[in-house]
């Protein structure tokens, strides 16, 4: 008997642009995620990530505004770069950058937002997020779905 795969998630992925700019994923167009550092809810969140995943690509300081699009290229794995093999990445793959960045304040004000643990708070790197708060996102970035086209 075969599984059927689950649906996709989705995520709001945050960085500092000063340490890791959204840019550089766009430039390279596929690149590892190494953001989620080692806190354990950041870990357990990181575990539930899987290939096909879409993720809002967040800036903190100094813009706090979501800034792009992004897609989830490989499942959850060890962080080559760590010695101790405690930290996770994940690989991204660039979509588009959103038409309209979305500032914090804008987000915090909108009603179908209120429930996003990151808005209460913004120093989490990784938060789900479900289909009506990602869709209310896109919508306030500009992009909306048409019949028979879904949300990218």
């Amino acid at each position: 008997m075969t599984q059927t795969p689950p649906k996709p998630r989705r995520w709001l992925l945050a960085v500092d642009p000063r340490v890791y700019h959204w840019d550089t994923l766009f430039v390279k167009g596929k690149e590892m995620w190494r953001q989620a550092g080692s806190k354990p809810d950041a870990l357990r969140q990181l575990k539930q990530v899987h290939k096909g995943d879409r993720a809002l690509c967040y800036h903190g300081k100094p813009e706090h505004s979501v800034y792009a699009l992004a897609e989830v290229s490989r499942d959850p794995y060890p962080d080559p770069h760590d010695p101790e093999g405690k930290k996770l990445v994940t690989d991204l793959r660039a979509i588009e950058r959103l038409p309209r960045q979305v500032a914090l304040t804008e987000m915090r004000g909108d009603k179908l937002l209120r429930k996003i643990k990151f808005l209460k708070n913004t120093r989490l790197t990784i938060c789900p997020l479900t289909e009506e708060e990602y869709a209310e996102i896109l919508r306030l970035a500009g992009i909306v779905a048409s019949p028979g086209i879904p949300l990218p």
